[in-house]
């Protein structure tokens, strides 16, 4: 009897392994419990051949059969996704986990060494495994498809960013000499050369030569933002192509395919509404409605990161504002579709609400309502493409 429960218990053991990911050399964890000891290992980073001789030897070292459960984790970084693949693809369970969910010691001077970090991470795994909930946040992984959606819009808001510092980097060296600015065309240079000085000389030509060189750059920023928009518009154009062909002869795409033709429907069902522009119904569908599946809205404000942080510790209880979490491509965009509904929207609900609330008040109250209304704004936007509840007196474009 004694022998066969050992057998029993090995069998049903779990190899818990986790990583930290070094950009030299990666620390492998491994570990079959809470009280048992850990096996840790050194490998060169990304070599997946030695990694998964390591588990093999872990495999043996522990005493578990081939067809043990392995489970794995790593902190959500650098090295993005393509690990999480990998494992999954050898048939272990992977976690992603937020760094940011981590518990950390609350003293002021703690260790900090590699070492310390995988054995921490591989006993909060086994944690997890055995149920416990809270003990960190799990990133959701999307498809590589998902995934490389999101680089179109991205690199646009790289490009608008670069464009806007070479603008001002130009404004202000020429206004160094008393020359203001009004227009940055393509006869910009020649406008240049004609400009004079206070004194009516001509500008330096060592002045000339850097605005030139800082012009013919942005004109390269200029024609790559014109080539991302077009090949957005193309995307429309042909997912439009795609959902015409679909109603009319009634085939089922792929899986993957039918993901892309109904994000691109929720981005033209969102372009309906007066105020949305392409940009931003493409952000919020890509970033947040294409393929994420929300419970409620406290979800939703969660991930864009616009929640309050109170600090209350004994007698000291106040609000710290918003969090600092959260998708920073959504959120920058939540505020800006806020101050676009306010303008194209003035006699919705959203709009009323928060001329009542905070149009009163200074610059100061004006900024944090804004923000107020981005958050109600991105979940009314929800439930519009989810459920179709149009937001309150919402008026539609003509067009549509």
């Amino acid at each position: 009897m004694t022998v066969t429960s050992v057998t029993t218990k090995v069998e049903a053991a779990v190899l818990h392994m986790s990583c930290e990911l070094g950009l030299e050399k990666w620390k492998l964890g491994f570990t079959t419990g809470l009280n048992e000891p850990i096996r840790v290992r050194e490998i060169a980073g990304r070599d997946l051949e030695v990694l998964k001789l390591e588990i093999a030897k872990a495999i043996e070292v522990f005493g578990l059969s081939a067809e043990t459960r392995i489970v794995s984790c790593y902190e959500a970084g650098r090295d993005g996704n393509w690990l999480h693949r990998w494992l999954e693809k050898q048939g272990i369970e992977n976690y992603v986990v937020d760094s940011a969910s981590i518990e950390v010691n609350r003293r002021k001077r703690r260790a900090k060494t590699d070492r310390l970090d995988v054995t921490k991470l591989v006993r909060m795994l086994v944690r997890h495994v055995l149920g416990e909930k809270n003990v960190w946040s799990v990133v959701r992984v999307p498809s590589e498809a998902d995934e490389d959606a999101r680089h179109l819009h991205r690199s646009l808001s790289t490009l608008q960013e670069e464009r806007t510092r070479l603008r001002n980097r130009i404004k202000g060296v020429v206004i160094g000499q008393g020359v203001r600015v009004l227009r940055i065309g393509k006869d910009f240079v020649t406008w240049l050369c004609g400009v004079r000085t206070w004194e009516g000389k001509e500008l330096a030509p060592g002045l000339l030569a850097r605005v030139k060189q800082e012009w013919e750059r942005l004109q390269i920023v200029e024609a790559q933002i014109l080539d991302a928009k077009r090949r957005q518009r193309e995307k429309l154009r042909e997912a439009r192509e795609a959902i015409a062909l679909r109603k009319q002869e009634a085939k089922k795409a792929r899986q993957q395919e039918q993901v892309e033709v109904e994000a691109i429907d929720k981005v033209v069902q969102m372009m309906n509404l007066r105020g949305i522009g392409t940009t931003g119904a493409w952000v919020l569908v890509h970033e947040l409605f294409g393929w994420r599946k929300f419970n409620n809205r406290r979800e939703l404000g969660a991930l864009i990161g616009f929640t309050p942080t109170p600090y209350d510790s004994g007698n000291d209880v106040r609000e710290q504002g918003i969090s600092k979490a959260g998708n920073n491509q959504v959120k920058k965009l939540a505020v800006e579709l806020g101050w676009s509904w306010l303008r194209y929207q003035p006699q919705s609900g959203l709009s009323r609400w928060y001329r009542r609330r905070f149009a009163k008040g200074g610059k100061r109250m004006r900024k944090i309502g804004i923000v107020a209304l981005a958050r109600k704004l991105v979940i009314a936007l929800w439930r519009y493409v989810e459920f179709g509840q149009v937001p309150q007196d919402a008026r539609f474009k003509e067009a549509a």
